[in-house]
């Protein structure tokens, strides 16, 4: 789309592409979620949104991409990229900042069906729009974080090469949880860069991210 080449974004891992959904996707990635994220009785996310009568998941999981990308605004911008591997979404990859221009710094989060997990395509998901993150786009640092009780989502941070940066306690349905904060800065992404990936379609989103080219080779200084 001329108007927002968003929709020609893609980045590409040895087993997944990850790109903004259309239609079909879309509806592939509400199958995705009915299919099941997590076991019941667990809930690792802080906005418990998988927790919706089964009726309405599938729509919920939809309006959420609409809704990102309707608030998408160059100073707090949201990208939901679903992961497709083989052919099949298999869950969503984000990357968000705000006033990004200033601080250069990203935060992520993402899910998958729970019958693609422990393949280490979560791996691949988030060093792909880590890579996007840093040498795209220039960040300095990234973020993110993971109930304590959480330890696939651990396991993936501590591999990327992450660093320990605080706590964080919050209530999710009811409960007390705590929370596992994570930084990456752009020397610590470097030594673990092993995942390869591919961007396509990133010089005409560029002053949609906050990065425009007027940036030049400070992105990559």
């Amino acid at each position: 789309m001329k108007h927002w080449p968003l929709f020609g974004l893609r980045l590409r891992t040895p087993r997944l592409e990850l790109r903004l959904p259309g239609p079909k996707e879309l509806d592939e990635l509400a199958d995705t979620a009915l299919e099941g994220v997590h076991p019941p009785d667990e809930m690792p996310f802080a906005v418990p949104w998988t927790h919706a009568p089964r009726e309405e998941l599938g729509i919920r999981t939809i309006r959420w991409q609409w809704k990102m990308l309707a608030e998408w605004t160059p100073e707090d911008w949201h990208l939901p990229l679903v992961a497709v591997h083989e052919g099949r979404v298999i869950g969503v990859q984000e990357l968000h900042a705000r006033d990004f221009a200033v601080l250069r710094e990203v935060s992520s989060g993402s899910w998958m069906g729970l019958r693609h997990q422990r393949r280490g395509l979560g791996t691949e998901m988030r060093a792909a729009v880590l890579e996007l993150a840093f040498t795209g786009l220039g960040a300095r640092f990234a973020t993110t974080g993971a109930h304590t009780d959480n330890p696939a989502s651990l396991g993936v941070t501590r591999k990327l090469g992450y660093r320990p940066n605080g706590m964080t306690r919050s209530v999710v349905l009811g409960r007390p949880v705590e929370e596992s904060r994570f930084v990456l800065d752009r020397d610590d992404w470097a030594a673990h860069r092993e995942v390869e990936t591919e961007i396509e379609g990133l010089e005409p989103c560029l002053r949609h991210f906050g990065a425009g080219p007027s940036d030049g080779d400070e992105r990559f200084s």
